[in-house]
């Protein structure tokens, strides 16, 4: 398999865009947040672009992540002849960031096409050839349907009989389909680590599943290590960030804050298994969003991203209790927020 990694938003913004730029004959976008022209991203001007050069452009975008498109530019690309859809599921978001070029490039992992956010850490997966793509368009041709998408020669690609069949390296989280959980996957390699699990997330808000799980796994005597950004882009998950930290110090994992906003979301097991998804730690990602993910045994990519968790661990800073203390009203806003995650 033929992969590139992009560990800041800027390099993957750069890359999708060229990709893009040389497209040949289809474009295939799911992401969360799709935004309007930022600097140089004008992402909705070169998929009109495209569109006028005959390559078939399909366009997901999540009704609430998406939600600061412009009508202008939702009409520009319909008038271009871009199938453009918005996913709306109730409670659930489409919260995958998926690109399909020629079925031939794919992109997955955490970062949004949305230029504002150039100078966040981040991670993102580019890969390359026919047949290791094939899972991420069936996914994508999954979503389009449940936006009712119209284009028969799109939704013949999923097959639903072949695709219970394949074994592969790519795992999706759809709410109520246990077969592709992301999150009974999660569950079991902690379950199974010997050695020690590292995890970097922008937010921190655990199931309780998740507490008993990691408190399992230091009982067996396995290191658990987890980097948060000292300060995420939604200030009020800070207080919420810091209240599960410090109540989860006293069972022996160890944190750690970068002063960079880390958007990256992933899980290193024993040397041996990376897991490079979309979801958040929180019940939402959890329970309710559509997730997506890849797992990856080869060695250089364990390698790389070991390489790359302990550099940013470096850059970090150890916590302790005594870091940062919680008032009285950030104590009471962080039981009010656990309350909210808890039951939603």
């Amino acid at each position: 398999m033929k992969y590139k990694l992009y560990s800041k938003t800027k390099k993957f913004l750069d890359a999708v865009w060229q990709d893009i730029k040389n497209a040949k004959t289809s474009i295939y976008i799911e992401m969360y947040i799709f935004s309007d022209a930022n600097g140089k991203y004008d992402f909705t001007e070169l998929l009109i672009k495209k569109a006028n050069e005959w390559v078939e452009i399909l366009l997901i975008v999540d009704a609430i992540g998406s939600r600061e498109l412009k009508k202008e530019s939702i009409a520009k690309m319909k008038k271009a002849w871009i199938d453009f859809n918005f996913f709306s599921d109730r409670l659930r978001r489409t919260h995958r960031k998926i690109i399909i070029i020629d079925k031939e490039i794919g992109y997955f992992g955490w970062s949004n096409m949305k230029a504002s956010v150039l100078h966040w850490l981040d991670l993102q997966i580019r890969i390359r050839g026919k047949r290791i793509i094939r899972p991420l368009t069936r996914t994508f041709v999954r979503t389009y349907k449940m936006c009712g998408g119209k284009n028969e020669k799109i939704l013949k690609q999923y097959k639903k009989g072949i695709l219970k069949k394949i074994k592969t390296f790519f795992i999706e989280s759809f709410p109520g389909h246990k077969m592709y959980s992301l999150t009974d996957y999660y569950k079991e390699k902690i379950i199974t680590a010997k050695k020690y699990i590292k995890i970097t997330t922008p937010y921190f808000i655990p199931p309780r599943w998740l507490i008993a799980l990691l408190d399992d796994a230091k009982k067996r005597g396995v290191i658990v290590e987890i980097i948060i950004p000292q300060d995420t882009d939604i200030k009020i998950l800070n207080k919420i960030n810091y209240h599960y930290i410090n109540e989860l110090l006293d069972l022996g994992i160890h944190f750690y804050v970068i002063n960079k906003m880390n958007h990256a979301k992933v899980m290193i097991v024993d040397d041996e298994e990376v897991i490079i998804w979309s979801q958040n730690i929180d019940r939402l990602s959890f329970n309710h969003n559509y997730e997506a993910g890849g797992i990856f045994k080869q060695k250089k990519i364990v390698h790389n991203l070991v390489t790359l968790f302990d550099d940013r661990k470096r850059q970090s800073q150890w916590y302790k209790k005594t870091n940062i203390r919680l008032s009285i009203w950030d104590k009471i806003i962080g039981q009010c927020l656990k309350l909210f995650f808890y039951f939603i």
